[in-house]
């Protein structure tokens, strides 16, 4: 059996690797890949591996978006550190999933279940992934958040947001007409409820509303200045790893 890891935490990876090797000695890793674009690259050159262990969160993004570049017609277990209701929806379409911290019987239990579906798998049929994916997401994203500031609680609508940003280890949403307001959540938490074409996750450190860009510029070493229509403190650079995958979402809303 052929396994493909898309997890960006290396312990976890290498945790995950030494129980796939306790439970199924046979099993060959592929590949340990960290990111949606390089998975996208990988699975688009390469043939496709019998099952794939993959990350929710990962460093550029939510891994949801894979499905949308690459037709994927193998069982996939996610690994999350949320135990949010997009988890049951991975159940309802036969997809397991296996939560974060996960032990030696949880990776037992996922094999298990693969399985039990290996006639389904080998018949190529999979989950319709554009059903699985409007439910993850609500319709439009988020409409709004509940924010609190000057003791008294106030609704910011999300289409008048310019950007959400990490500062002093908290996230602060800042809105076109410059106003800004503390958030209690953090910055994966908030993508995920994002409209994926009308938000993007720069970094680890912002996430961008699309009209909130005012032009993008060629920086040194092939990365990518996006300049906001609000001034930002520090200069918002893409690297030239990322680079193509922003300019595909700017492209492809």
């Amino acid at each position: 059996m052929n396994i493909l890891i898309i997890e960006d935490e290396l312990k976890a990876a290498k945790s995950l690797t030494t129980m796939i090797a306790a439970v199924r000695p046979n099993a060959k890793i592929l590949y340990q890949i960290q990111s949606v674009e390089s998975a996208i690259k990988f699975l688009s050159e390469n043939e496709m591996p019998n099952l794939i262990f993959m990350d929710i969160q990962l460093a550029d993004g939510l891994s949801f978006d894979i499905f949308k570049s690459v037709a994927i017609n193998c069982p996939v277990i996610f690994c999350t550190a949320y135990n949010e209701y997009s988890l049951e929806a991975f159940k309802a379409n036969g997809i397991d999933y296996i939560l974060k911290p996960f032990s030696k019987e949880d990776i037992e239990v996922a094999f298990e279940k693969v399985d039990q579906l290996k006639n389904y798998f080998q018949q190529n049929l999979v989950p319709d992934i554009g059903t699985l994916l409007s439910r993850l997401e609500p319709q439009g994203g988020k409409k709004s958040f509940l924010v609190f500031k000057h003791n008294k609680y106030v609704t910011v609508h999300t289409d008048t947001i310019a950007y959400f940003c990490i500062k002093h280890e908290m996230v602060h949403i800042v809105c076109l007409d410059k106003q800004e307001y503390p958030l209690n959540q953090s910055l994966d938490q908030i993508y995920s409820l994002l409209s994926s074409s009308m938000f993007y996750r720069l970094n680890r450190q912002y996430i961008i509303n699309f009209n909130a860009i005012k032009e993008i510029e060629p920086y040194f070493a092939r990365k990518l200045y996006v300049k906001l229509i609000i001034p930002t403190e520090e200069r918002l650079l893409i690297n030239k790893e990322r680079s193509s995958n922003f300019l595909h979402w700017m492209e492809n809303r």
